[in-house]
Order: structure tokens, then C-alpha cells, then sequence
């Protein structure tokens, strides 16, 4: 799972669980054995278990999002592990929980897992603090983008408008080679590079607000449904279709 061009300081490990197809992963510091857990959910003791098997130490919590989904697991957690909890200020405000944490973040911030540097990325959309987080050639990103997909923005905190620009800044500002570990296990494969999601992804081919928003909320989900594939430039919806 590292990179193929020399060892990172990390190992990330994918757990499939629950109804939604959630991806919930454990990043393993190779140097001090310590463990952070990205969106604890349905299954913890499958979590705890992984955990022991490979000798770490969950010392870490971090949250891309509160949806319901992705953080049900969360206190069960806690209970067993003293460990520190991670998420966005503006998530923490958008879901009316910990907010007297002394570790809330601000997009930018750096996380220090042992000799694991994750850079903390505020990606607005699909709720107002949603959070991906950068390990060097890795990117988690949550419901913010799936592979071949981004996540909905009609439930509540959702914003398009936000996505759009979220998904533009992503595209423009990270390397290509990047990979992109999703929230959700909804695609016809299970992770992806930046540089394939550009050429393949339908909501990081279209460039006006307009019709990203039309295409978000009016037409994606009667049009496409999991497992995602691939979606050629061009070939997002007809052009009668479009706003």
C-alpha cells in the first residue's frame, strides 16, 4: 500500500463495513506503533481486532465528517482507547458536537502521528467542515470524491457550489500520482490516482459552476448508480440535458 518509489513512514489499512459500503481506515506508524483511525464505524470490534493483530496502538481519531455513517462507531471507540479526536472546526460547529476540543483544526494543519506527517485539508461540500487528509502519496478523503464519483450535496450542510470549487482545488493543487482512498467502497474498483480520476471522473471534467450544480443535483443520481465506472471527457450527460 506504500508508494513504489521509496518506503513511506506509514502503512494504510481498509476495513469494508457496514450497509453503506463504508471504508473505514487505520494508518499504522511503522517507527512508534501508534494507529489512527479515520471514521470509525458499524463494526469496532472488527477495528479493535485489526488493531491487534498488527501490534499498534490507536492513539488517534480523525473524522472527515459527523454523518451519522461514519462516526456510529465512534464512542465505542473511545471507550476502549484514550485516544485524541480530529476534525475541522467548522465540522465540529456544523454538528453541534466537541467543541471545547483543544485539538480542532484549521484547514492546513499538520497532525504528527509518530513519524507520520498528515496534513489536515478543509474540502467544503458536502458539509460545511467535510476534511480530507494528506499522508504524502496518499490522499483520504472521505464523501468529499469516490472514485469515479463525489459525494451528494442535498442532505443537510450539502453545497454544490462549495463542492465545485473544492473539486477544482483538488484537481489544480495536488500531484496527479496522489491516491485517493474514498469514504465509500461505491466504484468498480477500490482506489484510484488523482491523475485517473481526472481523466475519468465525471465531476472533475466540468469546468462551469452551472452545469456542475445541474449535473450534482439534478442529474447524476438518476443517471449513474454504483458500481461507478469510468466517464470519458464529454460523455457526463447530453448536452439537451445540461443547464
Amino acid at each position: 500500500m506504500e508508494s513504489s518509489k521509496e518506503p513511506t513512514p506509514y502503512r494504510i489499512h481498509a476495513l469494508e463495513l457496514g450497509p453503506m459500503e463504508n471504508f473505514v481506515y487505520l494508518i499504522e506508524d511503522r517507527e512508534s506503533g501508534r494507529a489512527a483511525v479515520v471514521d470509525p464505524a458499524w463494526d469496532v470490534d472488527r477495528i479493535l481486532a485489526l488493531a491487534r493483530d498488527l501490534g499498534v496502538r490507536i492513539t488517534d481519531v480523525l473524522l472527515t465528517h459527523s454523518h451519522h455513517d461514519h462516526i456510529n462507531g465512534l464512542e465505542a471507540l473511545l471507550r476502549v482507547h484514550d485516544a485524541q479526536l480530529h476534525l475541522l472546526r467548522p465540522e465540529a460547529r456544523f454538528w453541534g458536537r466537541y467543541l471545547d476540543l483543544p485539538t480542532l483544526h484549521h484547514g492546513g494543519d499538520h497532525i504528527t502521528l509518530g513519524a507520520t506527517d498528515i496534513q489536515v485539508l478543509h474540502t467544503p461540500g458536502h458539509t460545511p467542515g467535510s476534511a480530507c487528509y494528506r499522508l504524502a502519496d496518499d490522499l483520504v478523503t472521505g464523501d468529499t470524491l469516490f472514485v469515479f464519483g463525489c459525494g451528494r450535496c442535498d442532505l443537510r450542510g450539502g453545497d454544490p457550489e462549495r463542492m465545485f470549487h473544492t473539486l477544482r482545488d483538488l484537481r489544480e493543487q495536488l500531484p496527479p500520482g496522489i491516491r485517493i482512498r474514498p469514504g465509500h467502497n461505491y466504484a468498480e474498483q477500490p482506489t484510484s490516482t488523482l491523475e485517473e480520476q481526472v481523466r475519468y471522473n465525471p465531476f472533475l471534467h466540468i469546468r462551469d459552476l452551472g452545469r456542475f450544480v445541474h449535473y450534482r443535483m439534478d442529474y447524476h443520481d438518476r443517471h449513474r448508480s454504483p458500481p461507478l465506472r469510468p466517464v470519458p471527457p464529454g460523455e457526463e450527460m447530453p448536452e439537451e440535458a445540461g443547464a
